[in-house]
């Protein structure tokens, strides 16, 4: 009989049992699957490095993980996402998310260490950190969907709308004034109009509140956003005063939101990529001005506050610019996907569909009745259909914000709007899996409420 000492394999003083081997063989096939899949799937990427860490096929490769880059949420299962706080307060875009996940490499853009290392972008331009890529991309794109006068503008660049309306108003407000500039807006109003405004308690100009109920005969300021965050309505100028200067916040006027009835030709225009591409976190909007004196002011502004904006934002948002440009006007880019307003337009109102639907269920909320029009971009007659829904809540519901957030709903009340506690906004812009767990609450909730 052979003892099991004899049947063993001696390898340099090691022994190895047979089914040890066995097993080793089974776990390290196992792994390498494991680790192939996590490479497919996405959750891993395979870099080869050279000496140094430099690129290189010859020295192996190394693997670097994915998870930081998508900002979707992680997948749950129903119990999970059903016990959620779904969070609709904000209008963080990542509905769009998906749109450009699915174009792949043809919207990235490598730059080099070398690059963005000067302040100055253009010093021929009168806004001389403004990237000429950039100004021609949007120049580009308002020219292709109609919905802004580009010619005899001055483009001013700024991080986000947002420091580009603290410009507004420093350009607009004489610094040798008797009293603070009045501002104002229509409401409901956005509701960082008062908060910006107020921020650094500026001697400049002073937040008035509901441009209906100002009646004053002195200088002021009307800011007018169309079409109108948080309700969605087309907006004009409401008080026809002496020394009233208009500013149209035009973040919204875009075709997967509204028809795009005509060409705007104000003598001050914002515009924010968060809204228009979904890319809010390049931080990144653009004025378009009539006034050379108003450019030249608002331009020392950003000067002074952030010296300039960030060139690889604007390098990034060109080249995203110049491909929704390309899927309309290359023949043969626009049959490799759908265009992007395309896929916009019909994203919201999809949406939008679910949400009547919903409201239909019974007679707890109800929407306003928005506007319905041709648009001369996509040749189609349909009703606006904002990024948010001004929900009203009906019967004996006074606070709309602190009811929906007994249901875990998040949204932001009517207060902030300088409108009734029975309002409240829900932003319709957010990821795919939150926005139908919304659907299905909000529908439950009036359901339940009206029997």
């Amino acid at each position: 009989m052979v003892s099991k000492v004899a049947s063993q394999k001696k390898i340099k003083g090691q022994v190895f049992l047979p089914g040890t081997v066995h097993w080793l063989v089974v776990s390290v096939a196992i792994n390498l699957g494991l680790l192939l899949k996590l490479i497919h799937d996405g959750h891993l990427r395979m870099e080869w490095s050279g000496p140094n860490g430099m690129p290189g096929k010859e020295n192996g490769a190394t693997l670097s993980s994915l998870s930081s880059y998508p900002a979707e949420p992680k997948q749950a299962n129903d119990g999970q996402i059903q016990q959620k706080l779904i969070n609709l307060d904000h209008g963080d875009p990542t509905m769009y998310q998906s749109y450009w996940k699915q174009m792949g490499d043809r919207t990235t853009v490598v730059i080099s260490g070398w690059q963005s290392v000067s302040y100055f972008s253009d010093t021929k331009n009168l806004c001389w950190f403004l990237e000429p890529g950039f100004a021609n991309a949007v120049t580009r794109l308002h020219n292709l969907v109609g919905n802004a006068e580009t010619e005899n503008q001055h483009i001013v660049v700024g991080t986000g709308s947002t420091q580009l309306f603290q410009a507004v108003l420093y350009a607009l407000c004489p610094s040798d004034a008797p009293e603070p500039m009045s501002i104002v807006s229509a409401a409901p109003f956005y509701s960082s109009y008062p908060l910006i405004t107020e921020c650094l308690k500026s001697g400049l100009y002073k937040w008035r509140g509901d441009a209906n109920d100002f009646d004053k005969d002195e200088p002021y300021i009307e800011l007018v956003t169309s079409p109108n965050n948080p309700d969605g309505s087309i907006r004009e100028a409401v008080f026809n005063g002496s020394g009233g200067i208009v500013v149209h916040d035009l973040a919204y006027y875009w075709p997967q939101y509204t028809p795009i009835s005509s060409r705007a030709d104000y003598d001050i225009m914002l515009f924010t990529l968060s809204k228009s591409t979904g890319h809010a976190g390049m931080r990144l909007g653009w004025a378009l001005v009539k006034d050379e004196t108003i450019a030249k002011k608002m331009v020392k502004f950003i000067e002074i506050s952030s010296i300039g904006v960030s060139k690889d934002s604007q390098v990034r948002a060109a080249k995203i610019l110049d491909v929704i440009s390309d899927t309309y006007e290359d023949a043969e880019t626009s049959n490799e996907s759908k265009p992007f307003f395309d896929y916009g337009y019909e994203e919201m109102k999809k949406r939008w569909g679910q949400l009547r639907e919903a409201v239909n269920k019974g007679q707890s909320f109800s929407l306003p009745n928005l506007p319905v029009g041709k648009c001369n971009f996509s040749n189609q007659t349909f009703g606006t259909q904002p990024a948010f829904a001004w929900v009203k809540c009906e019967q004996a519901v006074d606070d709309c914000e602190s009811f929906l957030k007994k249901h875990k709903i998040l949204t932001r009340g009517g207060a902030h709007f300088g409108s009734s506690k029975k309002y409240a906004r829900v932003s319709l812009i957010g990821h795919e899996d939150d926005y139908n767990e919304f659907i299905r609450r909000f529908s439950q909730i009036n359901y339940v409420e009206s029997l």
